[in-house]
């Protein structure tokens, strides 16, 4: 009788379902959001933050794992979903804007990301850019087309801490807004070069949840479980998988 492969990694995946292309959001929740979308669900691995399924999209298989909060937990998702065989990877999280007119509700396609994750360097000098692919990135502006959202297109700052520092005089966010950074996260820039240094090829999304240059500097009313948030993560995940389903990379 044959009998299943050892699950590998901490991620204990099943190799034997990982798709090339795969769809990477911070909350296992927003996995099981996803599923509601797919066909032939099955879970490939279940273990710390770390939820992982395998269904089909429009015809694509489409690998979906959720990687946590923060770069450092997330380069060890990214890392072995790229050495278990995936090409093509999209990170759909939320973000907060950095620009007056990127606020709640809004959509952001990341072009780059400002290296600000506490784990890059140690992969790769600062002074290599976090890039996203020019054709996975049209994708995603072509599919949120139809979203009926304000959309910004442009680079993201991923920041290694959630709150603010206070070891920082002014806040870490100012002078990469004041440069046109669009909105802040906490894994982008972490992906673009783990997925570099594979060869392969990824692209994020982003959902605003709030606007750093309007709400307070302490972050207390930060509030991501808003129906104007919900229904913007909504959009988003819709976006990423039609752009991974037209993708012909």
């Amino acid at each position: 009788m044959a009998t299943s492969p050892a699950p590998s990694g901490i991620l204990g995946l099943d190799l034997d379902a990982v798709s090339s292309h795969a769809l990477v959001v911070g909350d296992p929740h927003r996995v099981r959001e996803v599923a509601a979308h797919l066909e032939d669900v099955r879970t490939i691995g279940d273990t710390r933050e770390y939820l992982s399924i395998t269904g089909r999209y429009r015809d694509r298989a489409v690998t979906v794992t959720s990687h946590g909060v923060g770069a450092a937990g997330a380069a060890v998702c990214f890392e072995e979903l790229l050495r278990a065989g995936v090409t093509t990877i999209v990170r759909a999280g939320t973000c907060g804007g950095l620009q007056h007119g990127v606020v709640e509700g809004d959509l952001v396609v990341g072009t780059a990301a400002v290296r600000d994750d506490g784990v890059t360097d140690r992969l790769v000098p600062l002074g290599w850019p976090a890039v996203a692919d020019g054709g996975l990135t049209r994708g995603l502006q072509a599919a949120a087309g139809g979203a009926a959202r304000d959309l910004h297109v442009g680079v993201v700052h991923t920041v290694a801490n959630f709150f603010p520092s206070p070891v920082e005089g002014m806040p870490g966010w100012q002078v990469w807004a004041d440069a046109g950074a669009l909105a802040i996260e906490m894994e982008f820039s972490a992906l673009l070069i783990v997925a570099a240094l594979h060869g392969a090829r990824a692209a994020g999304v982003f959902a605003v949840d709030g606007n750093l240059r309007r709400d307070a500097a302490d972050m207390a009313g930060y509030d991501p479980d808003r129906d104007i948030v919900r229904s913007a993560t909504a959009a988003m995940l819709t976006v990423a998988l039609d752009a991974l389903a037209a993708d012909e990379g």
